[in-house]
């Protein structure tokens, strides 16, 4: 029979958990998307000075790919910690490193003032970034997919997926706004320092609603019958979430990162590599390229949630799918109307593209949620999503601006995206639909979920 712990909260109290899993997560976001931003326009001259232009945008970029190695082992501590102590606390510390690192950033000397300990300081923060971001993903997605049902799950856990395209409008506009009113002498001089300090406010404005919540209560259920079998948090099998992770959950870990590898990929390379091929390939404005990624990402905003009600319809799997398959069509379109230099060609390139990315992140959260058991959630769907980071986001704006120098065209960097898209194919084409399954009835121990129709778990209450 199912437990009051495990129904469907009042719609009220699920929205402030949504709103409250979307602000946190839009200013995470904010934040690590920030730096990708001032690493294409501004980093290269301020802290890697001297070197070619384009060199220049390598080595931020190289720093840039820093913030994803350690987003592994935030996605180890913070699962770890999360399956053990439950999601909220871990959510409110990942939103303290996170802003507390941004911020820094926005005082940082630079190359200037400090010579060779400027980089080497910004790194170090980016490395905050990407352990505090590790952790995020994972407690954000879990704490709305745990609070509802499966009926729609993909919807509601598709609203912390907004915080992404969210937090892209934001640093976006925000630096939109101060080039747009500001000498490119100022930007660089001092401009560039407002974003980075905005996040102080941003993460009180965030901390006060997150922590107005609720745990999960499909977390409080496993570990209320974790203690009524005389286990505690602390006993050994459940010291180490991870081991039985990669001993009952290794398959889904690998389908988990073979998904990502198209999403995270053609995503920063859409949005992060755009702002160095639009204004030194096809001459395009900075302005004008940060002003199409405005706009797309408010398309990207919308359609996400759309897609995450889609897959509650037909499936996570064939939206997912529709997603990969068209980003990879896609690219040789994409560079050829960026090519043109136009205005409305360069936005139609970014809005198409992400409006296919979001096909694939809105179903990503309730799809990754549903493949672990309860008490190993945190720590597979982290460990999932952010191992592929390092392979896939990490260095995607780093390899795509290396055989940009190499050689002198899109063509190889379009068939870099066709390729993860024909892995994230291969992935997702062979895993389970998991559209189904009920959160609550699962083996809380270890053993695989049991894919329940959530109609069928009602019927046995």
């Amino acid at each position: 029979m199912a437990s009051a712990a495990t129904a469907p909260p009042p719609p009220a109290n699920l929205k402030r958990i949504v709103a409250a899993s979307l602000i946190g997560t839009t200013i995470e976001w904010y934040d690590f998307f920030l730096y990708g931003s001032a690493a294409a326009l501004v980093f290269n001259k301020l802290f890697f000075p001297g070197s070619d232009p384009l060199v220049g945008t390598l080595l931020s970029f190289l720093t840039y790919a820093v913030g994803f190695a350690a987003r592994p082992l935030g996605a180890l501590v913070f699962g770890h910690y999360g399956d053990r102590l439950g999601r909220k606390k871990l959510l409110v510390l990942s939103l303290l490193l996170m802003g507390g690192a941004t911020f820094a950033i926005g005082l940082l000397p630079t190359h200037a003032t400090v010579g060779a300990a400027a980089p080497v300081l910004l790194t170090a923060l980016r490395l905050v970034q990407g352990f505090a971001l590790g952790g995020e993903w994972g407690g954000a997605v879990l704490l709305v997919s745990e609070h509802g049902d499966a009926k729609r799950r993909g919807f509601w856990a598709s609203w912390p997926q907004t915080g992404a395209p969210a937090g892209q409008l934001l640093a976006t506009g925000v630096l939109s706004l101060l080039t747009a009113t500001l000498s490119d002498g100022s930007f660089v001089a001092w401009g560039w320092r407002i974003p980075f300090l905005l996040s102080g406010v941003l993460v009180v404005v965030g901390l006060w609603i997150r922590l107005s919540v609720d745990e999960s209560p499909v977390f409080q259920e496993a570990l209320a019958r974790a203690e009524e079998r005389g286990r505690t948090p602390d006993s050994a099998a459940e010291k180490l979430p991870l081991v039985s992770v990669l001993r009952h959950h290794w398959r889904d870990v690998l389908v988990a990162m073979g998904a990502r590898m198209a999403e995270n990929i053609s995503y920063y390379v859409i949005t992060a590599f755009i702002l160095v091929y639009a204004t030194t390939s096809a001459g395009v404005s900075r302005q004008t390229a940060l002003n199409a990624v405005l706009i797309a990402s408010a398309v990207h905003f919308a359609v996400i949630p759309a897609w995450g009600a889609l897959s509650d319809r037909i499936g996570r799997r064939p939206v997912y799918l529709l997603g990969a398959a068209g980003v990879g069509l896609w690219m040789f379109p994409f560079f050829s109307l960026i090519d043109t230099g136009g205005f409305g060609n360069l936005v139609l390139a970014v809005t198409v593209g992400l409006v296919l990315h979001g096909a694939m992140y809105a179903p990503q959260a309730a799809f990754f949620s549903e493949m672990f058991a309860t008490r190993m959630r945190y720590s597979g769907a982290s460990i999932g999503a952010q191992f592929a980071s390092v392979a896939a986001g990490a260095p995607a704006p780093l390899i795509a601006t290396a055989l940009l120098s190499d050689y002198g065209s899109s063509t190889p960097i379009s068939l870099y995206v066709i390729a993860a898209a024909v892995l994230t194919l291969i992935s997702v084409g062979v895993a389970k639909e998991t559209r189904h399954r009920d959160l609550a009835d699962v083996a809380d121990h270890g053993e695989a979920e049991v894919s329940v129709p959530a109609a069928d778990a009602r019927s046995t209450a």
